[in-house]
């Protein structure tokens, strides 16, 4: 099982967005038995939430499930166990570097590095822009990227395709 942890600030607006709309596109190639998605924050305020009102609203406007996402806060274990760290932004991969110090061979990168030539690199949070249709604009960009370059990084996967 190849296993993918997306990660923003408080795990209520981009990074349960981006696990949402990843496991979307991961089921609907039939992959969803051999990938698998999580979110989590740096920060704790929001243990044990929902997803944010104006993630649930895009998600469900664009049809996508986001059954079982709750807020949790990333831990040190989340970097030895996840084989794919994905940040939203490059405040959130300061944080999990420093997380990361114990665990060098940890794969952390920003979403945005997979889109070739991107228009921005950090995913703007819209807890505090209110943008949220911008913020799955460029999720639901990011996720395809990441996902043809985990296929492509996997033997086993092109196989399956």
């Amino acid at each position: 099982m190849i296993r993918v942890l997306f990660v923003c600030l408080g795990n209520i607006c981009r990074s349960p967005l981006a696990e949402a709309v990843f496991r979307h596109k991961v089921k609907q190639i039939h992959l969803d038995h051999l990938i698998e998605a999580d979110s989590a924050g740096t920060g704790g305020w929001h243990i044990g939430n929902p997803p944010h009102k104006g993630t649930r609203d895009i998600l469900k406007q664009n049809n996508i499930s986001f059954d079982g996402i709750v807020a949790r806060q990333v831990s040190a274990k989340d970097l030895e166990e996840f084989d794919y760290i994905i940040a939203m932004d490059a405040s959130n991969i300061e944080n999990l570097k420093k997380i990361a110090k114990q665990f060098p061979a940890a794969k952390v990168y920003r979403l945005m590095d997979f889109v070739n030539q991107p228009l921005i690199m950090d995913i703007p949070d819209p807890y505090f822009t209110g943008n949220f249709e911008e913020v799955y604009q460029l999720v639901e960009q990011g996720c395809t990227h990441l996902l043809h370059f985990i296929i492509n990084q996997h033997e086993e996967l092109k196989q399956k395709k």
